[in-house]
């Protein structure tokens, strides 16, 4: 790295830390603890349930909608600060490109991201799900009840957009911000690309061991794409798609199926 690069990504370090304690490394502590607490009750891991998207006010539909809404909005918060250091506090170019455009996070090819999405989606979803009845056989996972949304009609919508929040949160900020800022560090790309897998399993640990592990064994996989393309987009879509058969899978077969 020459004295202008060092120059240009002085105080990278601590912007990620920031970015992190602001985002999704929080989440990776509050979960390390959240298994600590799961793992000290009388009852065994697998006998206990994990509630994701959960209603606030199931009683006043309207007024939950608007918490639901917020809580998506707020969450996006770190990738608007993440764009905006990326393009306002670009540092030096990254396999030849700006980092805004490195991170391929835009319209530019549409058909290639969401084709490539959808491919890994098929490729991951069947698979993840049969990770997770194994682990929670094994004891090392909670049953996750997924939606716990009021019978309100936009409960699906709202599951959509949860699950959309979630893809461009975490491709955005975990694999795209964190390679670009570690290549223009001068890191060697799998140091990052192993953190991030890593904070990624961690930040899933709240579910149990089974999800912590499949977490981050995404996360390579989605970290050598991400490296491949050059492009987030494929990976946001493919995330989103999980998330949705997920979320809204549960949350329309989970009345009929015991064993979800």
């Amino acid at each position: 790295m020459t004295a202008t690069d060092d120059r240009a990504t002085r105080g990278f370090g601590i912007e990620i830390a920031i970015v992190l304690a602001l985002s999704l490394g929080r989440s990776a502590t509050y979960a390390v603890l959240n298994l600590i607490e799961r793992l000290t009750r009388p009852e065994a891991l697998s006998e206990q349930t994990t509630s994701m998207n959960q209603a606030i006010t199931p009683d006043r539909p309207w007024l939950d909608l608007a918490y639901q809404l917020a809580q998506i909005i707020f969450a996006l918060a770190p990738v608007a600060l993440v764009l905006y250091l990326l393009v306002f506090r670009a540092g030096p170019m990254v396999w030849g490109m700006t980092p805004r455009r490195a991170l391929g996070f835009d319209l530019r090819r549409p058909g290639f991201d969401l084709s490539r999405g959808v491919l890994i989606f098929a490729a991951i979803g069947i698979p993840g799900l049969g990770f997770y009845l194994a682990a929670r056989q094994l004891g090392l996972n909670t049953t996750i009840a997924a939606a716990n949304l009021s019978d309100a009609w936009w409960s699906i919508p709202v599951l959509v957009l949860a699950a959309a929040q979630n893809g461009v949160l975490e491709q955005v900020v975990m694999i795209g911000y964190l390679l670009i800022r570690a290549r223009q560090l001068g890191w060697a790309w799998w140091q990052m690309w192993l953190l991030a897998a890593v904070i990624r399993g961690g930040y899933h640990l709240y579910q149990g061991f089974g999800q912590g592990v499949a977490n981050f064994l995404m996360a390579l996989i989605f970290g050598l794409l991400y490296y491949r393309w050059k492009r987030i987009g494929p990976l946001v879509v493919a995330h989103t798609l999980l998330d949705i058969a997920s979320f809204v899978g549960y949350a329309l077969a989970a009345p009929y199926l015991d064993w979800l």
